[in-house]
């Protein structure tokens, strides 16, 4: 089902469609190929909507936390904001502290109305073509994104080609409160991330091309904890980034569905798998939400009120040859897939 959600400033016309699967359902929007709103059911069944978001589309125009939206063609940082490919400079936009470049840029794939492809009751294909230049990437960049509900949870699937080497490094930047979006900070629910390594990054969120153990460090995460357990502690990598705002390398193979993260509510009931063919994950504790626009039905949004779990490629593997390759050549698929699997008791 679709309806009218609004228009954006150069006419363009934004849908809102809602998918169903058993006590599962969610909304998305063809702007930014946003994720809405996404509810299951409590420990009593009641349903809890856990994804921050809003009720109209003019946030959407004007935040700047990319709130649920597809985030690309790069997500997450790159350090200098430029890279080189094929021995040639690439320079992008630095719209991260006016030094580095941040999930795609200025224009990036969370500012674009996506095209439907297809449409069914639990399922929605959207597509967009990004080419030659756009944001200064190479090649152009044909995408689709698959939102599949299932009465267990949501599974997005990324594929993408380019006509030229690019880069390429696809995410959806929800912003999850398993206890609900409107209930205030989740320091009290509990994560869990099986990677015995991180990426260690400097002040401005860069990695510094270390590949660390969480061994000894609040960075350990392997046994569930509540996300505010350590999230205070004086170890340099929290206190730079106010929080939690990392990339973790998940035990097991990348190209493999394998878990990434778990997390949960007390409150609701509601624990979260996350499952990922990607060969990282950033968990991101909201650390900078002050000064967001008001949520759904007035919820003041606001610092630790939600959290992320961002399955990508390492952030600015583009200048880390250390790092696994997100380089994306003609002829080949970036195929990608998460899955957010839902449980409460």
């Amino acid at each position: 089902m679709s309806i009218p959600f609004g228009v954006t400033p150069d006419g363009a016309a934004v849908e809102l469609h809602t998918l169903r699967a058993g006590a599962l359902s969610c909304n998305v929007l063809t702007y930014g190929g946003t994720l809405q709103s996404l509810r299951v059911p409590d420990r009593d069944g009641k349903p809890v909507d856990v994804l921050l978001g809003f009720d109209s589309l003019e946030p959407y125009l004007t935040h700047d936390k990319f709130l649920g939206a597809l985030v690309g063609r790069y997500a997450n940082r790159i350090g200098a904001a430029r890279f080189t490919l094929n021995g040639k400079a690439y320079p992008l936009a630095a719209n991260d502290n006016g030094v580095n470049h941040l999930h795609g840029g200025l224009d990036g794939f969370n500012r674009r109305v996506w095209t439907v492809e297809s449409a069914s009751e639990n399922r929605l294909l959207l597509s967009l073509f990004s080419p030659d230049g756009d944001q200064g990437y190479p090649g152009n960049l044909t995408v689709q994104v698959t939102y599949t509900l299932t009465a267990e949870g949501l599974t997005i699937d990324y594929r993408a080609e380019s006509g030229r080497d690019t880069v390429c490094n696809l995410t959806n930047h929800a912003y999850f409160n398993l206890s609900g979006h409107d209930s205030g900070p989740v320091l009290d629910q509990t994560i869990q991330i099986p990677a015995d390594r991180y990426t260690p990054t400097d002040p401005l969120s860069i990695p510094t091309g270390e590949i660390a153990p969480v061994e000894g460090t609040p960075m350990d995460l392997r046994t569930p904890a509540p996300i505010g357990a350590r999230i205070g502690e004086d170890f340099p990598q929290l206190l730079q980034a106010g929080g939690y705002d990392h990339n973790w390398i998940p035990n097991g193979q990348p190209g493999a569905l394998r878990t990434a993260a778990r997390a949960a509510s007390a409150v609701t009931g509601v624990s979260m798998e996350v499952l990922s063919t990607l060969p990282g994950i950033q968990f991101y504790t909201g650390n900078y939400l002050d000064g967001c626009p008001a949520g759904k039905g007035g919820a003041p949004y606001a610092r630790r009120w939600g959290f992320c779990l961002e399955t990508q490629f390492y952030p600015d593997s583009p200048n880390q040859p250390g790092f696994p390759s997100c380089v994306l050549r003609p002829g080949e698929t970036y195929a990608h897939t998460t899955v957010f699997r839902f449980a409460a008791k």
